[in-house]
């Protein structure tokens, strides 16, 4: 049976362990005191950044092809599923309103499936349809400005979302809208997908140890150039700098982060999130202000911590409790933050 938890049972979980400012963005930690060659490919991608550390680069691969196959999927990526790109997948598919069956690849059903999922596994929490909301408080592609929009606006929006408008079909790869107003947004997860790509192109070419990285979302594999499983670095979240707060190791695994301090605005004294709540269509205001999961998918851990976060400190370590997800939570108490993670995740943190 699960039981309910209130804020102070999640707090008094808390005792032992130190506490912390939030983070977001992780990074590898393992770069120093090399004991075996390391080789790093790097760009820009998807809005940000993208890093492929490999450990021993087997003697059968070419740098500069393998740079040009890691460029290549990310473009397909891209061309699939951004929807700052207007001949995407994804951006044709919003531009129509007909109900009619549209075909997508089958590397965008699988996302667009997987996010329908994670949305119905977090009760709405998580919404591949948020766009129109996103949109109205500025934060999405071809947004006038960052406001607080009036209540009526914020109403008809939430009339234009819902996973329950989104059809898919398998055979063959398609997808369908039973609102003409839909828009599938895959920003919470497209980058963790793309991840996953990279690392299983890696794999392919017999790559054994590998970090990848896209704007923060990681999977790694194997042994770092220390010869020990990755150690990354969950960020401490200071908006004018970077430091680390916990370290974690990471053999065959992948993490994500999701938080409320780096994109945001403010209005009358207040803050405003980029995460959006899709179940209310504002902004979450509540007192958890980041969360970390560990998952074997970067896709799935991407999509996950967006869905506790929105769910908040109570009912998203609930959620991470009744699914058995390895999650990290940093609550704000009073003038400090505490760290607070599920069962599955304390085996992965170092010291």
């Amino acid at each position: 049976m699960t039981s309910t938890l209130s804020r102070r049972d999640i707090l008094r979980r808390a005792k032992g362990f130190a506490l912390a400012t939030p983070f977001l963005s992780l990074a590898g930690c393992d770069e120093e005191n090399s004991w075996r060659p390391m080789t790093t490919i790097a760009g820009a991608t998807m809005g940000t950044g993208y890093s492929v550390k490999i450990t021993s680069l087997p003697p059968n691969l070419n740098r500069r092809a393998l740079r040009a196959a890691i460029e290549q999927r990310l473009e397909t990526v891209n061309r699939q599923m951004s929807n700052w790109r207007a001949e995407s997948e994804i951006s044709l598919f919003n531009a129509g309103a007909s109900s009619s069956w549209s075909g997508v690849s089958s590397d965008t059903l699988a996302v667009i499936e997987e996010a329908l999922r994670i949305g119905h596994l977090s009760d709405g929490a998580f919404d591949p349809t948020i766009g129109p909301l996103v949109r109205l408080w500025g934060f999405g592609p071809a947004s006038a400005s960052q406001q607080v929009p009036p209540h009526g606006k914020i109403q008809e929006a939430l009339g234009k979302i819902g996973i329950r408008h989104v059809q898919t079909r398998r055979a063959p790869a398609t997808i369908a809208k039973r609102l003409s107003d839909i828009e599938i947004d895959l920003s919470g997860i497209a980058k963790g997908f793309a991840v996953d790509k990279l690392a299983e192109h890696l794999e392919e070419q017999g790559v054994a140890h590998y970090l990848v990285e896209i704007g923060g979302e990681l999977r790694a594999r194997g042994l770092s150039p220390r010869r020990r499983a990755w150690r990354v670095g969950v960020e401490r979240p200071i908006a004018r700098r970077r430091a680390m707060q916990r370290a974690v190791a990471l053999d065959g695994a992948a993490i994500a982060t999701s938080g409320n301090y780096r994109i945001f605005f403010e209005y009358d004294s207040a803050r405003y999130s980029h995460i959006i709540d899709p179940r209310n269509g504002k902004p979450v205001d509540h007192d958890l202000a980041s969360v970390t999961v560990i998952g074997s998918s970067t896709m799935q851990a991407d999509a996950l911590s967006t869905a506790l976060m929105v769910l908040g400190p109570d009912a998203g370590y609930e959620m991470a409790l009744r699914q058995e997800i390895a999650a990290l939570f940093i609550v704000k108490d009073a003038r400090s933050f505490v760290e607070v993670s599920s069962p599955a995740f304390e085996r992965y943190l170092l010291g």
